[in-house]
């Protein structure tokens, strides 16, 4: 497992010591807090990128529009 290029021993090394300064209480305490946020970002992201994509669709509407020739009109005598 390589983990922001940190092996098992040193990822376990940090638990150790959060859970000797913080413990066992807070560090739950503390994970759910950081699963909240990580909850709420992928949300705006997801809402960012789905309201950029929904623009750039009406937007690529728009140039096809622009593109068509206007219909012919019809001579009236």
């Amino acid at each position: 497992m390589n983990f922001l290029g940190m092996g098992m021993g040193e990822i376990l090394l940090i638990l150790i010591v959060a859970l000797i300064i913080w413990g066992p209480g807070r560090i739950a305490e503390i994970g759910g807090t950081l699963g909240r946020i990580v909850r709420t970002l992928r949300k705006a992201s997801f809402d960012l990128t789905s309201q950029l994509t929904k623009e750039m669709e009406e937007q690529e509407k728009g140039k096809e529009k622009e593109k068509e020739p206007p219909p012919k009109q019809q001579k009236s005598d």
